[in-house]
């Protein structure tokens, strides 16, 4: 039996575009095609692609709470999977397409990634940084697939049924929050990824 959406009060016009794109990515829980879509994002963001899947995932979750580890499932699939394509590129593109996508690899990362190719593939699997800089990096380095696609189900793992469990328990009350702050939330998670970017930036330049 599908779950019915959550109950949120239906919202007011607005004239933000962050909260008017906040409100389409949410409009899309109500669309038949809406974990297609959440697949495909995983599996390009991996790889190709700029935007990250999180956020379609936390839309679909708060609206249907229960389907919350459905879409976690998804997203890791799709992702780790998109990593095999980053890893392809970076192996055998890199010139005609990985440099285009990464830039070129900062000398610190292709150390870390020689050195510690596990720790390094599972810290920036789970944390907001480009994830696709390692899936490719790691292909242009002929670092060991394996251990990029153990290292990725952990981390993404992680990452995406974290996600979930807070979508689950919160549900339509998050919805709620995040309709009647949205700026002030933006705001908190805007300090809050800005954080992680340097304290990641601190730890693996060490």
């Amino acid at each position: 039996m599908t779950e019915a959406p959550a109950e949120v009060p239906a919202p007011s016009p607005t004239r933000n575009p962050l909260k008017r794109l906040y409100r389409w990515i949410l409009s899309w829980a109500h669309h038949p095609a809406g974990t297609w879509v959440l697949a495909v994002l995983a599996f390009l963001d991996s790889s190709v692609f700029p935007v990250p899947p999180l956020f379609l995932q936390v839309a679909l979750s708060i609206e249907r709470p229960r389907r919350s580890w459905w879409y976690a499932f998804v997203d890791t699939v799709a992702s780790v999977a998109g990593a095999c394509l980053g890893y392809y590129i970076g192996y055998a593109l890199w010139d005609a397409v990985g440099v285009r996508v990464v830039g070129e690899i900062p000398v610190h990362i292709r150390q870390k990634i020689e050195l510690s190719q596990f720790q390094v593939t599972l810290v920036y699997s789970f944390i907001p940084m480009p994830y696709k800089l390692i899936t490719i990096g790691s292909g242009f380095l002929h670092a060991n697939l394996g251990t990029l696609l153990v290292a990725s189900t952990i981390g993404r793992s992680l990452r995406f049924f974290t996600l979930a469990w807070i979508c689950w328990y919160f549900g339509a009350r998050a919805a709620a929050v995040i309709e009647k702050y949205f700026n002030w939330v933006m705001l908190a998670i805007g300090i809050f990824v800005a954080g992680i970017l340097v304290l990641t930036k601190v730890v693996l330049a060490k």
